[in-house]
């Protein structure tokens, strides 16, 4: 009898041990895959200790063997093109089928970059022809995490009615305009949050190792979170590194070739940090991926007239201060002091009354262009018109600009949206006309200009542009710090 008892505690036991040493892959490594071309491909996953794994792709074998239950290996460097499968072999075997090589794209920021394609301006109609067997989605679950996980739950799907409905159509539209200029597979890997600041998606190390950091968003968290349990009031909804940890981390170190990036509007009461903090996120991501400097490409803030719903006639009343600008000067900030960062400026898209704009395609389509002259080295315009320098001759400050080779141009009728001031520095707005490669800036009421403002405002009323068809990014000129000279 005690024989017959053994047997199935035997099996089970195999059992048991079968399941825990299968080889296992993160979910990024999935059928529908797009690997990286052109970069030595990391490929890795779980196994028992000491077993050997080995992975075959294109008619290559690389072996490594796991160590702490955990094995990675480089598969080498492929061209452009596919499909093909994957072969992953230890105590288990698991074919990937239909396996793409081309460009892969992280994607991330809050609401606007997590708006659905079937949701915005003519959605739904591009939903219907989205169907792109050289487009590929991968949709990050949303997932706050006091430690960094190791995996996600989602699978790689082609581009079509029923994978695009539900994916960002910032990501989307980039995507595809990406694939159809270069002609390779693209892959768009999904992961944001609405409503996140800018703190969530970096790793408690980047922050804490950072003494303003460590004071003014960590400690101040837990402070924070300490004062709402004894008054029993509303904690904070955001715990720094939260979504690093949830979104980020578990897709290092897949290989990429770059990152959009559409956030900003939750960190625009504190725009003098995210000076640093925006670049210092870059910079995050950068070094845990340890790809080097690779393209990290921004959306600049839509305007918006931040809830307050005015008539258009009141908001043009005058200049005013404005931490929405301030917030974009930030953005720009981080393209001259960090090398291949670039970003779209939406002047033109944006919603008085209405922090999501519908209009994303031009958003995706900016995103594109920058893709290609600053990652791909593509020889276009890929930036509208940014703030050189300014000098002043005869009561008039002259503007100069980068970005500005296909000359200068104003949208419908006379220029809008410049303001000028005096030693006073109070500003008003002012008149400004196209000379050249310059903008020439005046008012009757300062004769001696000191500073120039071009739509300095939540919601700004402007029309610069370059003949390329860009619109010329917000600015001032009275306080700049560490800017100099635009790069081109």
């Amino acid at each position: 009898m005690k024989r017959f008892l053994l047997l199935p505690i035997f099996v089970l036991c195999f059992l048991a041990y079968a399941v825990r040493a299968e080889v296992r892959l993160p979910a990024l490594f999935s059928d529908n895959m797009v690997l990286q071309q052109g970069m030595d491909v990391p490929v890795w996953g779980w196994a028992d200790d000491g077993e050997e794994v080995k992975v075959t792709f294109r008619g290559k074998t690389v072996k490594a063997k796991a160590k702490g239950g955990k094995w990675m290996l480089k598969l080498g460097k492929f061209k452009a093109g596919g499909p093909d499968e994957l072969l992953v072999e230890g105590k288990n075997r698991i074919e990937l089928k239909n396996v793409l090589v081309g460009e892969v794209w992280v994607c991330s920021g809050q609401s606007n970059m997590e708006m659905a394609l079937n949701n915005v301006f003519e959605g739904k109609e591009e939903v219907a022809r989205s169907s792109n067997k050289q487009l590929r989605l991968f949709h990050v679950p949303k997932k706050r995490s006091n430690e960094p996980v190791d995996d996600v739950k989602a699978e790689w799907k082609e581009a079509g009615s029923e994978s695009t409905p539900g994916f960002s159509a910032v990501a989307y539209y980039f995507g595809r305009d990406l694939q159809k200029a270069l002609n390779v597979p693209i892959g768009l890997v999904e992961t944001c949050w609405g409503g996140s600041p800018a703190e969530v998606w970096m790793s408690e190390k980047a922050l804490a190792s950072n003494p303003e950091y460590k004071r003014d968003i960590l400690d101040a968290y837990s402070e924070n979170l300490k004062k709402s349990a004894s008054t029993n009031s509303r904690p904070p909804q955001w715990k720094p590194t939260e979504l690093y940890n949830g979104m980020i981390a578990p897709l290092i170190p897949y290989a990429f070739k770059g990152a959009i990036w559409y956030q900003g509007e939750s960190n625009a009461g504190r725009a003098d940090q995210y000076r640093r903090l925006f670049a210092d996120m870059i910079r995050n991501w950068r070094q845990d991926w340890g790809e080097g400097d690779f393209t990290f490409l921004a959306v600049q803030l839509a305007p918006y007239d931040n809830g307050k719903r005015r008539p258009l006639e009141t908001i043009m009343e005058k200049p005013v201060e404005s931490n929405w600008a301030e917030l974009r000067e930030a953005q720009l900030l981080a393209t001259k002091t960090l090398p291949k960062v670039g970003m779209a400026v939406i002047t033109d898209v944006g919603e008085k009354d209405d922090i999501h704009p519908k209009k994303k395609e031009p958003v995706g389509a900016r995103l594109a262009l920058a893709a290609r002259g600053i990652a791909y080295g593509e020889k276009l315009e890929y930036s509208g018109p940014v703030y050189k320098n300014m000098s002043v001759k005869n009561g008039k400050a002259i503007l100069s600009f980068t970005h500005a080779d296909s000359g200068l141009e104003a949208q419908d009728g006379e220029l809008k949206g410049f303001a000028i001031c005096g030693t006073d520095k109070k500003f008003v707005w002012a008149k400004a006309q196209i000379e050249g490669a310059t903008v020439i800036v005046s008012s009757p009421e300062v004769s001696e200009p000191v500073a120039v403002r071009y739509g300095w405002a939540d919601f700004p009323v402007v029309n610069l542009w370059n003949k390329a068809g860009l619109p010329a990014t917000p600015f001032r000129t009275d306080d700049l710090p560490m800017i100099t000279a635009g790069k081109k």
